[in-house]
């Protein structure tokens, strides 16, 4: 029997891949390193090539250049061993419709091998952790998206595999489901996996991600964690809301002399918003304000946003782009 234990600190290390269809390529020399043990979100809007990374990297798709190691076992050559280190869920249910929710966890359970009363008791943990225990006989038909969605994710980790491929997992769901997976995807981390998740929903990134990867066109634009890529596309602005609107001139003069920058007047009374491209001067602001006799109510600071990340980056939001050119529909039944 092989072994399936390699020690290694990355759980995926992929070095230009690249995938073709017919003349299209939807992946176009990526890289990328994942450490063992974090969530690593990859970003990009509909055909960037999110998915056919995906399926190479699951050995669902051959790669027709580059290479990729799971946990260091090579995709191609040794794709055996790579298939029993990952768990896969693709963007579409992949559960059986004429069965019931228990009846699907039951048989996928015991198709990875689990015996006696284990797949019952497994499928009733994850009925219960994502909210299906009411409707754990209910035959599929009878459904929801949301809730075939959730059954699709609960199947994708009865194993909890060492490397957890998700993608898109919260399309469809309903906010209290999505913040739900999100406790899910934690508490994998938490328990040794490491997960791979690509999304389109930015604030998902910037909840989960250790680092993320911008896919657009089949190339990685981007790499960083989420505050790296956020300063790479502009500085935090200062944001100051003062006692008295009579203050505001005396306010502005200040801040050009102390921060070397203007402010701007927001349309809400009394506030003022600069650009901070110094943070150790900030003291110094409010120094002088109190001496000026300046009151301020509230300061804040607002980072840039993972939306301008993509603005900057990409010319267009997350959620824009052609057709999923890329989707392969090996990821649907894909586990």
């Amino acid at each position: 029997m092989v072994s399936t234990s390699r020690p290694v600190d990355l759980a995926i290390e992929a070095n230009g891949l690249v995938k073709l269809f017919g003349t299209n390529r939807a992946v176009d020399g990526v890289d990328l390193a994942v450490k063992t043990g974090t969530v690593y979100g990859v970003l990009g809007p509909n055909g960037a090539g999110k998915t056919t990374t995906i399926s190479m990297l699951a050995t669902l798709l051959r790669p027709d250049a580059g290479e990729a190691r799971i946990f260091g076992f090579d995709v191609r050559t040794e794709a055996q061993i790579v298939r029993q280190l990952i768990g896969v869920t693709g963007q579409y249910a992949s559960v059986d419709e004429n069965l019931s929710a228990t009846e699907n966890l039951v048989l996928f359970s015991k198709l990875l091998g689990l015996r006696g009363s284990a797949p019952k008791r497994k499928a009733a943990e994850l009925l219960e952790e994502f909210g299906l225990t009411e409707a754990a006989k209910r035959p599929l038909k009878n459904f929801s998206g949301g809730m075939r969605r959730r059954l699709d994710l609960a199947a994708s980790l009865i194993a909890q595999p060492p490397l957890i491929f998700l993608d898109e997992p919260t399309t469809g769901l309903d906010p209290r489901t999505r913040s739900q997976m999100w406790n899910t995807i934690r508490r994998l981390v938490a328990e040794g996996s490491t997960v791979l998740l690509t999304t389109q929903m930015l604030d998902e990134a910037d909840q989960l991600a250790d680092r993320v990867a911008v896919i657009d066109k089949g190339r990685v634009v981007a790499e960083g964690t989420t505050g790296e890529l956020k300063q790479s596309v502009g500085v935090a602005a200062l944001q100051l809301r003062l006692s008295s609107t009579t203050d505001i001139p005396a306010a502005r003069v200040l801040i050009r002399n102390t921060l070397g920058v203007d402010s701007v007047v927001s349309p809400e009374a009394a506030r003022l918003t600069a650009p901070m491209q110094d943070a150790d001067r900030i003291t110094d602001l409010l120094v002088a304000l109190r001496r000026d006799g300046i009151a301020v109510q509230e300061i804040s600071v607002q980072q840039p946003t993972l939306d301008e990340v993509f603005l900057t980056l990409t010319g267009h939001g997350a959620e824009t782009g052609e057709a999923d050119a890329d989707t392969t529909p090996e990821l649907e039944t894909a586990r």
